[in-house]
Order: structure tokens, then C-alpha cells, then sequence
């Protein structure tokens, strides 16, 4: 029984209730492994903490000897899958797909044993089903079972058009498990319906129907919205080890429960100890270190994840100007910094991930330093020279050079 309750730490969803330990026996009774499935539609090219709360799922699989199948919807993604909200998601090039899933296949290694795992592309067999062959697989779902999908019925509802290929999705992603003969197929709350899809599917082809674990949505650094890259509020796998420190920072408190329990991997009285002392009144920066590191060093070691923790406390947390880390630019290599030019252009050039018009409201709101003296005009005129030093905003510090 430990086995089992250490399988289903955080699932939010098992069905059915018993399926997971009914498949275990299963595979004891068998002697054989189970396969278990993540399938993935590479629309975007990086993975990130949200994902990662499925993957550490299978990876407790793959520990036990079982066989992880992960699913590259190489088809589906040309199709779009509905996201969830009230229209399509828009579907990918071929080449787009090939890049992502290429992409996505190196980053799963920050979590599960690539090698071991079986990796297919679902293009394999649907580039090639005959339309005979589709009809026949359209013909075992009603309209009345699709819609029963939260978004089809809210779209459905409100008068929102639902193109006939979001209706077939789900049936293409359930035919998957009956190809791959899936015995438990794993996805975020959001992968429900999909995955009760592949269920249905292999009974109505006489097959043993998989069971299906859903685990929970983590939250993105807004606090309200899953992590997701179109939401510019992740936390990426890949991330520099002082940006995944930071990242981690910024969450609101309301999340160091979630982020504990869902990207952690301490053990539980760990975990209870650090919520016990942020229960008794300690600072939530605390807690937040304490997550910080911790996943800083599941990716990326113990010894960055020390040096992370020490970048932040020097670049936040120390008050003196030129005790920072300042990000070295060179004069030379940039005519912007050659000559007399305004404040406001020159930090536009430094900070070129921020508009002119956000740099002018950081200067005249006094979030920006010349050797640590406050300029508030835009317009003050400034000739870099070689080890001045410029902050913009809180976060970024630069100090010029040859």
C-alpha cells in the first residue's frame, strides 16, 4: 500500500476510482510492465514547472520498472486541439512541429530517464488511416458524449463556432491509446475528457480500457492563471539558474503551499515543518528561499543552486548600490554609447526587452541610478564611459567598460 499512495500523492483525478491499483495487480499478475502514456502537442518549444508536475508522476512509474510512453501529437498538432477557452487553438506547420517536439524531447531528461523511455509520433499511423478507417472511428462517439466537453457546451451555448476538427480531436487523442495499447494515461485536469475518450475507444474495440490519473494545474506567477508560455508566467525547465531563483521569488504568498506540494521535492514532514513555521508568523521570503533552491537544484545541482540563492540575496536584498552584480556592456561594440545621448535612449538600448515609453515612466518615477545618484529626466544627456554604472528598474544592473 505504500507503493500505491506514493503513486497517487497530488492526483487530483483517478478513474476509475480503483484503476490504478486494479493495473498494478494487473501487471503482477501479468509479469509484465505497464505502459503508461503522456501525450503532448509541441506548440510551444519549452517545457516548464507545470509540466513537470506530470512528468515527476511518470518517473515514479519508470522507477518501478514501468514502461513510459510518451506521444508526440506530431498529427494533432497540425489540427489544433481546443484550448479550454472560447475558440481554437491555431494549429502548427510541419516544421514548427518537428522543431518543438525536438526541443521537448531533449528538455524531458531534466526529469524522466530519456533512454529508457518510448518515445512514438502519432503521425505514424494517422498520416496514413484510411478514410474508410476514420468513419468507422467517428462512428463510435456521439455528438451528444462530445459535448458534454465544458468549453463545446459553453461554446455551443453562447453561439461560439466550434469547427468540426475540435470535434474530432479528442477522438484522434483517445484512438492514440488504442494504438499504443495504453494501460494508464496520465494529463492535467484540463486532459479529462480526452482521456475518458481513450477509454471508451478501446472498450468499443473490445480492448482493456485504460485507466486515467489527472493531476492538478500549477498556477503561473500571476497566482491566477495555469503556468502557460502564452501567459508569460512560467517558470521554464531550461531557465537560468538565477532566473528559475528569482522567478520562484516573485510568486505570490498564497502559492507557497501549491509550489511546495506540486514542484518540491522535499519529503513530508519537510514540507509540513516549512508551512508550520510560516503558519507561526515567519516571513514568507523565508519559505520561498527554501522552495527556490529546492528546485533550482532538482535541475540544475546543488552547487548553482547555492550560487543562485546567493546572487539574489546580493542583487535584492543587499541595500548598497555597488555591491551588485552588474551585467558588463561595452562601449565600443554599440555606437549608442559612443557619444552624448539622452538617458531615456540610452536605457532603452540596455533594457530592450522594455519599451521607451516603460523606461520614461521608470525614470521620472526615480527607479533609475547613474552611480548610484537618481536621474528623473528623460532627457538628461549622458556619455557612458568606462566603469560607470547604471541600474534600471529593480532588477537589472549594468556597468559599462571598453
Amino acid at each position: 500500500m505504500e507503493i500505491i499512495e506514493k503513486l497517487t500523492e497530488n492526483v487530483e483525478i483517478i478513474l476509475p476510482t480503483k484503476g490504478i491499483l486494479e493495473k498494478l495487480e494487473l501487471a503482477q499478475e501479468e509479469q509484465r510492465p505497464l505502459r503508461i502514456k503522456l501525450g503532448f502537442d509541441p506548440t510551444a518549444p519549452d517545457l516548464h514547472l507545470g509540466h513537470a508536475v506530470v512528468l515527476k508522476k511518470l518517473k515514479q512509474f519508470q522507477d518501478l520498472g514501468h514502461q513510459i510512453v510518451i506521444l508526440v501529437g506530431s498529427f494533432t498538432a497540425r489540427i489544433g486541439d481546443p484550448t479550454g477557452k472560447n475558440k481554437s487553438r491555431k494549429p502548427l506547420s510541419l516544421d514548427d512541429v518537428q522543431t518543438n517536439a525536438q526541443t521537448y524531447i531533449n528538455q524531458l531528461s531534466k526529469v524522466i530517464d530519456v533512454d529508457k523511455a518510448q518515445i512514438v509520433f502519432n503521425s505514424d499511423w494517422l498520416d496514413h488511416l484510411p478514410f474508410t478507417e476514420v468513419i468507422r472511428l467517428l462512428s463510435n462517439v456521439t455528438v451528444a458524449q462530445l459535448m458534454h466537453r465544458n468549453d463545446f457546451n459553453k461554446r455551443f451555448t453562447e453561439n461560439t463556432p466550434i469547427a468540426m476538427h475540435e470535434l474530432v480531436y479528442p477522438i484522434l487523442q483517445g484512438f492514440d491509446s488504442l494504438k499504443i495499447n495504453c494501460d494508464i494515461e496520465m494529463g492535467g485536469t484540463d486532459q479529462l475528457f480526452n482521456c475518458t475518450m481513450g477509454r471508451q475507444l478501446q472498450e468499443s474495440f473490445n480492448l482493456p480500457a485504460q485507466a486515467i490519473m489527472c493531476l492538478p494545474l500549477l498556477r503561473g506567477l500571476d497566482g491566477k492563471e495555469k503556468m502557460s508560455k502564452s501567459l508569460n508566467n512560467i517558470i521554464g525547465l531550461t531557465d537560468h539558474p538565477n532566473d528559475m531563483f528569482g522567478k520562484t521569488m516573485s510568486i505570490p504568498d498564497h502559492l507557497i503551499e501549491e509550489f511546495l506540494r506540486l514542484t518540491t521535492d522535499f519529503t513530508i514532514l519537510e514540507r509540513e515543518e516549512i508551512m508550520m513555521r510560516l503558519s507561526s508568523g515567519e516571513n514568507p521570503i523565508h519559505s520561498k528561499k527554501s522552495i527556490a533552491k529546492n528546485i533550482v537544484e532538482q535541475y540544475h545541482g546543488k552547487e548553482l543552486a547555492e550560487s543562485a540563492q546567493a546572487f539574489f540575496e546580493q542583487q535584492f536584498q543587499q541595500k548598497h548600490f555597488f555591491d551588485k552584480v552588474f551585467t558588463p556592456i561595452s562601449i565600443k561594440a554599440n555606437p549608442t554609447y559612443q557619444k552624448e545621448n539622452s538617458l531615456l535612449n540610452i536605457c532603452f538600448r540596455l533594457a530592450e526587452n522594455q519599451s521607451k515609453s516603460a523606461i520614461r515612466r521608470l525614470i521620472e518615477s526615480g527607479a533609475i541610478q547613474v552611480d548610484n545618484k537618481k536621474e528623473t529626466d528623460p532627457e538628461f544627456l549622458i556619455k557612458p564611459t568606462k566603469n560607470m554604472k547604471i541600474r534600471v528598474g529593480k532588477k537589472n544592473y549594468f556597468e559599462f567598460n571598453d
